[in-house]
């Protein structure tokens, strides 16, 4: 996943936006053809975890920020509350009632168990949909 992405991004549930990210693992691409144009991002910069706007123009590398490649994370919705998993560079934005499903649970619970370490205690103990402890 791209921080980009998060310029775009809401909650499929309550459409929260912007999504706050918690990066467990990246990777770096080299591009040899970018877009010279900068801001890359219309509202939200993914990178600095600010709104474009709020941002000094000089600092906003975009050509640097578009060779990482987030593999694995976590984005929170900051209205409901809700955690979705990044895993293998995509990130996994199924409403609730697609997360129940007995596959899709059991492979987002063992999505937490791999990252405890990294992730937010409320999400392991009481995460919204569920957490380890449900």
């Amino acid at each position: 996943m791209k921080y980009r992405l998060l310029d775009i991004l809401a909650c499929p549930e309550c459409k929260g936006w912007p999504l706050k990210l918690l990066i467990f693992e990246t990777k770096q691409y080299e591009y040899k053809i970018l877009p010279e144009e900068t801001p890359y991002c219309r509202d939200y910069c993914g990178l600095h975890g600010r709104m474009i706007k709020e941002i000094d123009a000089e600092k906003l590398d975009c050509r640097s920020c578009v060779k990482t490649e987030i593999v694995s994370g976590m984005l929170i919705c900051p209205k409901c509350g809700r955690w979705y998993p990044i895993m293998e560079e995509i990130p996994i934005m199924l409403p609730d009632e697609y997360r129940f499903r007995d596959d899709e649970r059991e492979r987002e619970r063992s999505f937490l168990e791999r990252w405890r370490e990294k992730v937010p205690k409320e999400i392991l103990d009481s995460g919204k949909p569920f957490g380890l402890k449900v």
